[in-house]
């Protein structure tokens, strides 16, 4: 798959071991064992992803950096799998009130919202695997080229998903999987668990209007 035009795309050790090992050390305060823990800022962690922001600039231009992390973290305890959806919403330091920008929740303590398809539509998602993933294993599933269908209603999801030609996307630890962030995607329980462990980061060139301002990482 390419990220143009499938929308999604694998690189392979992005990160070496040493590069890894720096991950886990300032991941190291993060509770073990949640489904997907959305992360506040972190002391150390924009410094330790640079690999992933050097692919995201490549992509999206200069100005792009890290705007949200969440880690995912399956074991045999916590075999979860998550159905096909369409990432919607953006985290923000704050809720303020703005134009275009609806459904404010709070998650984990953080002010969430969904923002204008547009700034979704600029967005990058990156994957960073610190535990292999085999197909056994409960990797990310794709619905290559579904990025570019627009908001997909609810009601059309598993249409789509029936009528597209569903990917797996194994990966190895240090690898790199990069997707636009509107692209459906899924992960199935573990067939064989073991641990699996995800960093995923989204990327925006976008400065948010009216006061409001990314979480960060």
């Amino acid at each position: 798959m390419k990220l143009d035009p499938d929308g999604a795309q694998f690189y392979p050790a992005a990160f070496t071991t040493v590069q890894i090992d720096s991950l886990e050390r300032a991941l190291g305060e993060v509770p073990p064992g949640r489904a997907g823990l959305r992360l506040r800022p972190t002391s150390g962690l924009a410094g330790v992803v640079g690999p992933a922001t050097a692919m995201a600039v490549s992509i999206l231009g200069r100005g792009a950096r890290p705007v949200r992390a969440t880690l995912f973290d399956k074991t045999e305890a916590r075999n979860w799998s998550l159905g096909w959806h369409q990432d919607r919403t953006i985290a923000v330091q704050q809720k303020v009130e703005t134009p275009g920008f609806a459904d404010w929740t709070t998650k984990a303590g953080i002010a969430h919202v969904v923002p204008p398809f547009e700034i979704l539509e600029r967005m990058l998602t990156i994957r960073i695997q610190i535990d292999p993933a085999g197909t056994e294993n409960g990797p990310l599933l794709v619905v290559p080229g579904s990025h570019r269908l627009g908001r997909i209603a609810e009601r059309d999801v598993a249409d789509i998903v029936a009528r597209g030609h569903t990917r797996s996307c194994p990966a190895r630890r240090g690898d790199l999987w990069v997707y636009a962030t509107p692209i459906l995607h899924a992960s199935a329980r573990a067939a064989r668990p073991g641990r699996r462990r995800v960093l995923q980061l989204l990327y925006s060139t976008d400065e948010l209007p009216d006061g409001l301002a990314w979480l960060g990482i």
